[in-house]
C-alpha cells in the first residue's frame, strides 16, 4: 500500500479524553475514530490489525477443534426467558422492540442462542463432542464505557461454546480450549496467565481469566513468579491427547494465581516473599465450565449410551479482539508510539522514500516495494512529499516491526538503512541484502 493512496488520519495532539496509553496511541494513529461513547469505527489501520488477531484466534480455535459458524447480533428475548437470565443479566443488556412490539435485545453473549441451535439438531451422544465459535461483535450497555476499546460498549468477541455427555468429556473440552488459549496469547505476542475467576453472569463453577501484567491493568492480580517462565505447547500439540493436555492445565494452575475478587491472602502469603507477584492485570480471555446450567432449562438433552435421555454439560470460551488491540499496545509501546509484535502488526515493513521525485530514491523504493509484496511482506510505502521527521514520527507512532529508509546518497549507492522498531538497531545493507535479510 502507497501512503499516498492509503487513508491513515494521524492526530499530532493527544485527544484530551484518552486517558490511558492505548487509547492516546489508537486515537493518534488513526486506527479508530469514536462515534459515540464507548462506540467506534475501526478505520483502515485498525482494522488490518482487529483481522490479523482474529485470524490467529480463528486458527488456534480450529487446530483446537472448534468448528466456526456464524450467528446474528439480535436475539429473541424469549430464549433468555427460557434460560432465566432476562430479568437477570441487568442493565448491561440493551432491550429493543421490532415494529411488531417483539422483545429483542442485542446480544451480550450467546449461550442462549447456541443452546437453542444444538437442541435443534443434535439428539444422540454420538454426535459429541460438538464446540461451535464464531467471530461477532457484542454490546454491553457500560455505565461508564472507558479507555477506549479497553472497556467499550460494542465490542468483536470469538465465543466458543463445547456440548458433552457427561462431566468428564466436558472437563476434557474446557482443557483443549485452555491450552488453545495459551497457545493464541503466545502467538499474540503476550504471556497470559490464566487466574481462578468469578463467574460472574455466565455461571457454573469452573472459570479462568486469563491476564496480562500490565501496570495500567484495570484490577489486582496475584500469582507466584513461576508463571513467567512457563514454556507454552508447541504447534504439534496433539488435541486429541486427552491426558496431555490435562497434564499442560493441571501444570499451569498448580501454582497460585487469583484475580482480585478470588484472592485468597492467606494462601498466598504462605508463598517464600521472593515467589510472590502482586500487579496491574488486564483480562485477554475469559473461559467458564458450566455442566447443565442452560441445557437443562432449554431442554437441550442427548441420548447416552445407556438409552436415556440426559442434558449435556457445556462451557463458554471468550476472547475479544477488539479489546486485545490496547492490551497489546499497553504491553508493547515506548515514548515515541506502538510496537507491534510481528503477528498483529497492520505491515509487516515500512519503506520510507525521504526523497520523492528522485530517480534513484523512487526506483529503489518501487524495486523494494514490489519484491518485498511478492515475498508475501505487507507493505506500506511512505511516498508522500513530506519533511524526514514527520516520516520518521509516523511509522514509530504506527509501530511497523521494520522500516527501511531510502535516501538519495544511499539510493545512488544502492543501499538502504533498515531499523528494528522494537530495538532501534540500524543497519546499512545493499538493496539485495535488505531483500535476503527481510526474507529471512
Amino acid at each position: 500500500m502507497r501512503l499516498s493512496r492509503y487513508f491513515l488520519p494521524i492526530l499530532k495532539e493527544t485527544p484530551k479524553e484518552a486517558e490511558i496509553v492505548s487509547h492516546r496511541l489508537m486515537l493518534r494513529a488513526g486506527m479508530i475514530r469514536q462515534q459515540a461513547a464507548g462506540i467506534y469505527s475501526w478505520l483502515p489501520l485498525g482494522k488490518r490489525v482487529l483481522d490479523k488477531i482474529s485470524a490467529i484466534v480463528r486458527e488456534e480455535q480450529n487446530r483446537a477443534g472448534a468448528i466456526e459458524m456464524l450467528m446474528p447480533t439480535i436475539q429473541s428475548a424469549d430464549l433468555w426467558r427460557e434460560s432465566g437470565r432476562y430479568d437477570d443479566y441487568g442493565k448491561e443488556m440493551l432491550r429493543i422492540e421490532d415494529r411488531h412490539e417483539r422483545e429483542l435485545l442485542f446480544g451480550p453473549t450467546n449461550e442462549e442462542m447456541v443452546t437453542e441451535i444444538f437442541r435443534s439438531y443434535v439428539r444422540s451422544y454420538k454426535d459429541l463432542p460438538l464446540n461451535l465459535y464464531h467471530i461477532q461483535w457484542k454490546f454491553r450497555d457500560e455505565v461508564r464505557p472507558r479507555f477506549g476499546v479497553m472497556r467499550s460498549r460494542e465490542f468483536l468477541m470469538k465465543d466458543a461454546y463445547s456440548f458433552d455427555v457427561d462431566y468428564e468429556s466436558s472437563k476434557a473440552s474446557y482443557d483443549r480450549m485452555f491450552v488453545a488459549y495459551l497457545r493464541t496469547f503466545e502467538r499474540l505476542g503476550l504471556k497470559a496467565i490464566p487466574m481462578r475467576a468469578d463467574t460472574g453472569p455466565i455461571g457454573g463453577e469452573l472459570s479462568h481469566e486469563f491476564i496480562i501484567l500490565a501496570s495500567t491493568g484495570e484490577s489486582q492480580v496475584f500469582c507466584h513468579k513461576d508463571f513467567l517462565s512457563l514454556a507454552v505447547p508447541g504447534e504439534g500439540l496433539d488435541f486429541d491427547d486427552a491426558a496431555s493436555l490435562a497434564k499442560i492445565v493441571d501444570d499451569w494452575t498448580t501454582p497460585y494465581a487469583a484475580t482480585e475478587e478470588m484472592h485468597d491472602e492467606a494462601a498466598f502469603a504462605a508463598l517464600p516473599e521472593a515467589d510472590r507477584v502482586a500487579a496491574r492485570g488486564i483480562e485477554v480471555g475469559h473461559i467458564f465450565h458450566f455442566g447443565t446450567k442452560y441445557s437443562e432449562p432449554m431442554k437441550a438433552v442427548v441420548t447416552g449410551p445407556d438409552g436415556k435421555d440426559t442434558p449435556v454439560f457445556m462451557g463458554s470460551y471468550g476472547i475479544g479482539p477488539s479489546r486485545l488491540i490496547a492490551a497489546i499496545i499497553e504491553a508493547s509501546h515506548d515514548e515515541a508510539g506502538i510496537i507491534w509484535p510481528k503477528g498483529v502488526a497492520p505491515f509487516d515493513v515500512g519503506i520510507i522514500n525521504m526523497k520523492p521525485g528522485d530517480a534513484d530514491c523512487d526506483a529503489a523504493c518501487d524495486r523494494l516495494y514490489a519484491e518485498l509484496q511478492a515475498a508475501g511482506h505487507d507493505v506500506l510505502l511512505d511516498d508522500e512529499d513530506t519533511r524526514a521527521g514527520a516520516k520518521f514520527a509516523t511509522m514509530d507512532l504506527i509501530g511497523l516491526p521494520v522500516q527501511v529508509i531510502v535516501g538519495p546518497r544511499g539510493a545512488k549507492a544502492g543501499e538502504a538503512e533498515v531499523k528494528i522498531r522494537a530495538t532501534g538497531e540500524r543497519e546499512t545493507l545493499p538493496i539485495d541484502g535488505v531483500l535476503q535479510r527481510l526474507a529471512g
